[in-house]
């Protein structure tokens, strides 16, 4: 289970001033240029794919302070993007990100992006996220995790306005990014 240190994400968020110890995190001309010939979701992934390059593989309260509230957001995203769209709400929070989606301004930080859709769909989920919590965050068996879903239906609303709009969620992520790109790496020639 991941363990967020929701207060850092939270000052992060409020105040982008560069630190000494932030990564810097570069992107060929050459490779961005490809993705975004490619398509939207290849474009945004040249980026998640850098960022955590950066910081030594996967996000974790460690390694925070090393992102802007951009790229942490972006992570943030992506995380959310992967977990709802094989497993679902309740998938999200039993692998550890219920905390940082739900405990902290994601939602704040992703209406500044102009997805007003998406953060009301995690506001929705935050009443559900605390009245649950404590269940779907708990080690359990495989039998056990898939129970989960039968047992916590509310979720499903939740799951299927994600999935319907998934495809402009991420059209306005790759839209957000394009138009801050350096917010999120540094694009080198060659």
């Amino acid at each position: 289970m991941k363990i967020w240190n929701w207060q850092f994400i939270l000052l992060s968020l409020q105040s982008d001033k560069l630190h000494e110890d932030m990564k810097e995190v570069k992107i060929k001309n050459s490779v961005l240029q490809k993705a975004a010939e490619a398509g939207m979701d290849e474009f945004v992934e040249v980026f998640t794919n850098a960022i955590r390059e950066a910081i030594g593989g996967e996000l974790s309260s460690e390694n925070m302070s090393e992102l802007n509230s951009d790229q942490i957001t972006l992570l943030g995203w992506n995380a959310m993007h992967e977990e709802v769209m094989d497993g679902g709400f309740v998938q999200l929070i039993h692998n550890g990100w219920g905390a940082f989606i739900f405990r902290n301004p994601f939602d704040k930080a992703v209406r500044a992006w102009g997805l007003a859709d998406l953060c009301s769909l995690v506001r929705r989920g935050h009443k559900l996220y605390f009245k649950y919590r404590e269940e779907l965050e708990r080690e359990c068996s495989d039998d056990e995790f898939m129970a989960l879903f039968e047992k916590h239906p509310e979720f499903d609303d939740l799951d299927d306005a994600f999935v319907e709009q998934e495809e402009q969620f991420s059209s306005a992520v790759a839209h957000y990014v394009d138009g801050h790109i350096s917010n999120f790496a540094t694009i080198e020639n060659e």
